[in-house]
């Protein structure tokens, strides 16, 4: 996808991966609307501040987006929030890491899938995690719903790809972002774990992940290249691949 003239709408733009995109994109010469919740510092672009878990909030993003820049193109559906909790996470917390890491997914293709179908064409791009392909050790809601936006963005590749919709889920490992880096200042066991299965990504580096994934339109944009050799393994031997999840957590 070339982005130069696009327009493009990015969710948890305040920051991190989000804040990343939207420089690399506005690099491009793509036409930017980027939204964060209220009160937050976005980088530039249209502002739309929005509740991503309130899909009327979502719904006026869209419309705003293309009242001032018109179509949209490429919609990247980025928010999202680890909680660092097992079975002790109350439904409170279940329920906020559903609202942010799945619903604000559904959301986001509910409000720009009709137009683009319309136009016959459009790009979706959910950032969910490696976590959504292999686990999360130390957070249980994080690993679980992660997992059903990487279905979620599957399914809509299955549905409406034929239809013209380009559907890509970005599955990085540890990036260096607020996300991480107060995991691993809390000695979280999920940062932990991350931190331990591979190099620690700067923003920047997964930006330049996703405009090679975009560019050559692939459902899986995996920054570290190990996750999908990890990916491999899990579907060879899910036995001898959870073995080794453990060992590495007794490490």
């Amino acid at each position: 996808m070339d982005l130069a003239g696009k327009v493009v709408v990015i969710t948890g733009a305040a920051g991190g991966i989000g804040s990343a995109l939207a420089r690399r994109f506005a690099a491009e010469g793509a036409r930017l609307c980027v939204s964060d919740l209220p009160g937050t510092e976005l980088p530039p672009g249209l502002p739309v501040h929005a509740d991503v878990t309130v899909e009327d909030e979502v719904r006026e993003l869209v419309a705003a987006a293309e009242r001032e820049l018109g179509p949209i193109d490429l919609f990247c559906a980025n928010a999202g929030i680890a909680t660092g909790q097992g079975l002790s996470a109350d439904a409170a917390v279940w329920d906020a890491a559903w609202s942010v890491n799945v619903l604000s997914h559904v959301y986001a293709a509910r409000a720009v899938l009709p137009g683009m179908l319309a136009r016959g064409g459009g790009y979706l791009l959910h950032t969910c995690s490696a976590a959504g392909l292999l686990t999360a050790p130390g957070d249980a809601p994080y690993a679980v719903t992660k997992h059903a936006a990487v279905a979620f963005a599957e399914w809509l590749a299955v549905m409406y790809g034929d239809a013209g919709i380009k559907v890509s889920a970005l599955c990085p490992q540890g990036v260096r972002t607020p996300m991480l880096t107060r995991g691993l200042d809390a000695g979280d066991p999920a940062a932990l774990a991350v931190a331990a299965a591979g190099p620690i990504l700067e923003p920047e580096q997964v930006a330049d992940a996703v405009m090679a994934g975009l560019a050559a339109e692939r459902f899986l944009i995996l920054p570290h290249a190990e996750v999908a050799e990890y990916v491999r393994r899990k579907a060879a031997d899910p036995d001898r691949w959870l073995a080794g999840v453990r060992r590495r957590l007794r490490r």
